[in-house]
């Protein structure tokens, strides 16, 4: 099966964060990709993955970044998927400027946006996304 969620990540660093996200997505059953790509250093590959995403069968893409945390809003700016944000906690402000970055979007790029390090509830909530078109997965939500 080809993946349904994307995830994408500002850094290696950030990684660690997602365990909890992927291993909630393996629990549901649901096939998931994991990319690093950095913003500042490559724009347009970031460009490209959003873009091409729906073709390769994507349904739903997470993006997690701490000093990059704008990562989300250019993936929403370059698709109509849905995108679910995860703030990191870094720097100085320890993720405060993540989330106000991740959830103040301009009106028709909407980021829905978890807790900082909010990982599981990303996944919580792309699952839920998906099982609106798929009851199988419904009914394992329920469970």
């Amino acid at each position: 099966m080809s993946p349904r969620v994307g995830i994408l990540v500002g850094g290696d660093a950030d990684l660690p964060i997602l365990e909890q996200c992927t291993t909630r997505l393996e629990e549901y059953g649901i096939e998931h990709e994991v990319e690093v790509r950095d913003l500042h250093a490559t724009p347009e590959s970031v460009s490209e993955y959003a873009g091409t995403a729906r073709e390769r069968g994507l349904k739903v893409i997470i993006c997690a970044a701490g000093m990059s945390a704008h990562l989300a809003g250019v993936v929403a700016s370059r698709t109509n998927l849905p995108v679910i944000g995860i703030p990191i906690a870094s720097g100085t402000l320890g993720g405060f400027d993540a989330l106000l970055a991740t959830v103040q979007m301009p009106e028709g790029t909407p980021v829905a946006t978890v807790a900082v390090n909010g990982a599981a509830n990303a996944a919580v909530l792309a699952a839920q996304i998906l099982a609106l078109s798929d009851s199988e997965l419904a009914e394992r939500l329920e469970g």
